[in-house]
């Protein structure tokens, strides 16, 4: 943690402070920000306030009054209530500007861990709470060397496993032997443990219209054999198993047999060009140095895939074609934890891509669900 870094941020941000807290556990970006152990027991709330100058101060109940020993800092140790409020308003000082893992009207789920009561309390004591989100992305969510090249490890090894799991279908396709969605999930995973690679859900595989459902789950009863006139999709993440390292997401489609259907195309097509419209959108920003923001990256590809995938028989309008809808994603990449809700859609992405000179990982995944079949295209 560079808490001189952290300060100047602050500065540039006006915001007097950020101040951090935790209940058992709750806030793993507070962990991993401050460096602390989250498997540790933490029956108590604790504080830790990081002032744009200054000395930080620390919040500790009495029962575990060496929770924060580790970091540095002015230390206040309550017992009651009470005594836990007053410290707050010693620690924090006159009214002010803070910063907390709050997001208003919980826009970005993933940054409102603070809860409703303590986000009260210190309205009651007369500080306005903002939002942390884009201290977050400049001191949590940015990728060091060694977690870059974890990433790009694992894009290897999976690019691979990907290839190896449309030659099954292709082979089990070709000989009938009855190779199932659910056989080549399993083959995935059985090469991800081969490959010292991990994953929090196993990959999705499925052929027509099961990639329609975008969580679509397998199970023995579910899972089907391929044939030839089937569209296929797969969609896997994992990343190395090793301390710190980054996810590797990466989603392919493909058609069993020598000529996919117009329409399958179209939608590829579509969705291809809306992930590369958002990723270029992003990387101009990156190269001019100015600030991005999620739900402007998933309007740049929201309005590219509707332009493109227009009604049939109606080309002044632009919309999905009958029973088409768009899903778009365009989410971070968090570090060790992978994705993000949706950019404008499920939730407003207010949080920054990037602020110029601290650029963080991005992913954005555009996806066109008709009720036949359905199509993704990832793009780290």
């Amino acid at each position: 943690m560079d808490i001189a870094a952290i300060q100047r941020a602050l500065r540039e941000e006006k915001i007097d402070g950020w101040l951090l807290t935790d209940f058992r556990n709750r806030d793993y970006l507070a962990y991993r920000l401050l460096g602390l152990n989250a498997e540790k027991m933490s029956s108590r709330r604790w504080y830790y306030y990081i002032p744009a100058r200054g000395e930080p101060k620390k919040i500790v109940s009495a029962v575990e009054r060496q929770k924060l020993d580790a970091l540095p800092g002015k230390q206040y140790v309550y017992l009651s209530w009470k005594e836990q409020h007053a410290a707050i308003t010693r620690a924090l000082g006159p009214r002010r500007r803070i910063a907390m893992q709050y997001s208003p009207k919980n826009n970005v789920p993933y940054i409102s861990l603070v809860d409703g009561g303590t986000i009260e309390l210190l309205r009651s004591l007369g500080y306005r709470i903002v939002s942390s989100a884009d201290l977050v992305q400049m001191f949590v969510s940015l990728i060091s060397e060694e977690g870059y090249r974890t990433h790009k490890e694992a894009a290897a090894v999976m690019d691979r496993i990907m290839e190896e799991a449309f030659a099954m279908i292709r082979t089990g396709a070709a000989t009938g032997s009855g190779v199932t969605e659910l056989d080549v999930q399993q083959e995935i995973m059985k090469r991800f443990t081969e490959e010292n690679l991990e994953t929090y859900d196993p990959p999705m595989v499925g052929t027509n219209d099961h990639p329609a459902d975008p969580h679509f789950e397998l199970t023995p009863e579910r899972s089907r054999p391929f044939a030839r006139g089937d569209t296929v999709l797969i969609d896997m993440w994992a990343k190395k198993k090793v301390p710190g390292a980054i996810y590797y997401d990466i989603t392919w489609v493909g058609f069993v047999g020598e000529q996919p259907p117009e329409d399958y195309v179209r939608m590829y097509m579509a969705v291809r060009d809306a992930r590369d419209a958002a990723v270029n959108f992003v990387m101009e920003k990156f190269a001019r140095k100015q600030p991005c923001y999620g739900w402007q990256v998933d309007d740049r590809g929201n309005a590219r895939e509707r332009r493109q995938y227009r009604q049939p028989g109606n080309q002044r309008r632009p919309g999905p074609a009958a029973g088409v809808l768009l899903l778009h994603r365009a989410g971070h990449l968090s570090g060790r934890q992978d994705g993000s809700p949706d950019g404008n859609q499920h939730v407003y992405q207010a949080r920054r891509n990037t602020r110029g000179d601290r650029p963080c990982a991005v992913r954005h995944r555009s996806a066109l669900t008709g009720r036949r079949r359905g199509i993704r295209r990832s793009r780290s």
